[in-house]
């Protein structure tokens, strides 16, 4: 026999200069300008409660399974075997387990049962932590959380949906909500001939003997298997806002049809169906008449998570790219090393630390206006619509650029950066894209103008620590002057100045001084550019660095 092995059992290569597998992490941990952030702008308890969480979704196992749930996006069954209808759809297991880290641990609920007391900032918090294991996940999440203000409006719906909503207990199975331990709530506003434009909605609500029933298309259901819907119809006195139930009060199966699911560009966990009602059953909400000032209660809610998401995509993105960098070598030294790269993570880094500044501010204002501050009210309707354009806006640059650090391999699916990059638009896109929002933010400046006064009060405290920001603040005064015509071609601007102006103020009033100043000069100076990795030239690197973490 010979001693040789066979030559199929030869190695053709051994592989080195590669970083080490990810292995254990700490998401809170390592993540210094969230736990300095929560430590200004939240109660000690927000910390203390989120810590098992930034362990749990760092672990090995929970990325995983975030990982399984994209690769193996749900189904729709649309009938059983017998060809009865079941309108359902099946998600793998991962998503179920990922539904339960959320909702077992309260973080659907915490800003209701802690309101006023740091609940919105936890609730933030955790968010932004959760989409670092599986983003579309969070969207059932947010849908729940918001759908408390829109019951609040209607006690007899809160006194009887309230407790399933605020429990900590996912039960995902498809029976009627009183054999529940627990519930979860979707959305379904927007047709296809109207879009964000809802006023065209066509769906009608026809009063009957046992309530209403609903009869039209929703081009968009997000989270269709959720025990209840908040949705918009027309009745006689106009747009008016129902509760439809999966189940009818006798405990048949509403006439809600499943048509298709969506095939996305990403947020490929999360199921988003084209529905239809069939006289479906439902139930008003709020003022009749009213349904688009009523459900703007949930839209205000859900656009601060839209907010939160990027900035944690954005992290997640960061620490992926400055593993990679720091332990492959290229040209004689580790690409952490070489000059380029560092000032892009450097830049990056700063784009991270600035979304969380803004999106834990923006989560006290919530709670502050739950505790009827003025000045925090004020800011809560405007602060919600700045950060969530700006954040999307800067996101999909970001995650190209991480993927570049990484090369070829951050372009593949083994790595999470080719799944952070489809991720990257949606949350620009929904509950209100771009536009909307501008146009939104110039409803709210001239409808509200004790909120711009309160950002004024904000930049104020700034004042004088970053010539860059009063050049900036200034220039924004002027333009403010102009008539209603020109700001609304000069919205985008306008938006995208307010938050990177109310971002450099909290980082010169809160962050170290290499931050802030190197934040307000590399966007609002004279050294401004449209991508990641331009600083000036000297800008302190090193410190910039080593606030990423491990």
């Amino acid at each position: 026999m010979s001693d040789h092995a066979p030559r199929h059992c030869l190695a053709t290569h051994e592989v080195t200069n590669q970083p080490d597998a990810p292995g254990e992490r700490d998401l809170l941990e390592d993540d210094l300008p969230l736990r300095e952030a929560l430590a200004r702008e939240a109660p000690e308890w927000v910390a203390r409660r989120l810590a098992p969480l930034g362990r749990e979704v760092g672990s090995e196992r929970v990325q995983a399974l975030g990982e399984a749930a994209n690769r193996y996006p749900p189904e729709l069954r649309l009938f059983d075997r017998h060809g009865r209808r079941l309108d359902e759809v099946c998600y793998h297991p991962a998503y179920h387990e990922l539904m339960h880290l959320a909702i077992d641990h309260g973080w659907h609920a915490v800003a209701w049962q802690e309101e006023g007391r740091g609940g919105h900032q936890a609730h933030v918090a955790a968010l932004y932590l959760l989409t670092q294991s599986e983003p579309g996940v969070c969207c059932p999440i947010t849908m729940t959380h918001a759908a408390m203000p829109v019951l609040r409006q209607s006690p007899s719906l809160a006194s009887r949906w309230g407790p399933g909503l605020l429990a900590w207990d996912y039960d995902r199975r498809v029976i009627p909500p009183t054999d529940k331990t627990g519930l979860t709530f979707g959305m379904a506003m927007t047709e296809k001939q109207g879009g964000s434009d809802v006023r065209r909605n066509t769906t009608q609500a026809e009063a009957v003997q046992d309530g209403w029933r609903l009869i039209g298309h929703k081009w968009f259901c997000s989270a269709p298997m959720s025990d209840a819907f908040l949705t918009l119809a027309r009745t006689d006195a106009g747009l008016t806002c129902f509760l439809v139930p999966r189940f009818t009060p006798d405990g048949e199966r509403n006439a809600i049809e499943l048509q298709r699911l969506k095939e996305k560009c990403g947020n490929r966990a999360n199921a988003s169906a084209e529905i239809e009602y069939r006289h479906a059953w439902a139930e008003p909400v709020g003022e009749p008449g009213r349904g688009i000032a009523t459900i703007l209660a949930m839209v205000q809610q859900t656009r601060l998570d839209a907010a939160t998401a990027p900035v944690g995509m954005m992290r997640q993105a960061l620490a992926e790219a400055w593993q990679h960098v720091r332990s492959r070598h290229a040209f004689g030294r580790a690409l952490a090393e070489q000059p380029l790269m560092r000032v892009l993570l450097a830049d990056m880094a700063l784009e991270v630390e600035a979304g969380v500044a803004l999106t834990l501010r923006t989560a006290r204002a919530f709670d502050g206006a739950a505790r009827g501050e003025p000045g925090e009210r004020a800011l809560a309707r405007l602060l919600p619509a700045l950060a969530k354009y700006w954040h999307n806006k800067r996101g999909p640059g970001f995650m190209a650029e991480a993927m570049e650090c990484l090369g070829g391999i951050g372009y593949v699916e083994e790595a999470p950066l080719a799944r952070l990059y489809r991720e990257a638009p949606v949350n620009s896109i929904w509950e209100g894209s771009g536009n909307v929002i501008c146009l939104d933010v110039l409803r709210v400046l001239s409808h509200h103008p004790e909120a711009l006064e309160a950002v004024r009060q904000e930049l104020a405290v700034a004042q004088g620590a970053s010539a860059a920001l009063d050049h900036a603040v200034s220039a924004l005064e002027r333009q403010l002057l102009a008539p209603p015509e020109t700001l609304e071609l000069r919205a985008r601007w306008l938006t995208q100045r307010l938050a990177q102006c109310l971002q450099g103020a909290l980082l010169l009033r809160h962050a170290p001084t290499a931050v802030a100043e190197t934040f307000c000069r590399s966007r609002l100076g004279d050294e401004t550019s449209p991508v990641y990795g331009v600083l000036p030239g000297d800008a302190p690197l090193a410190a910039l660095l080593a606030r990423i973490g491990d």
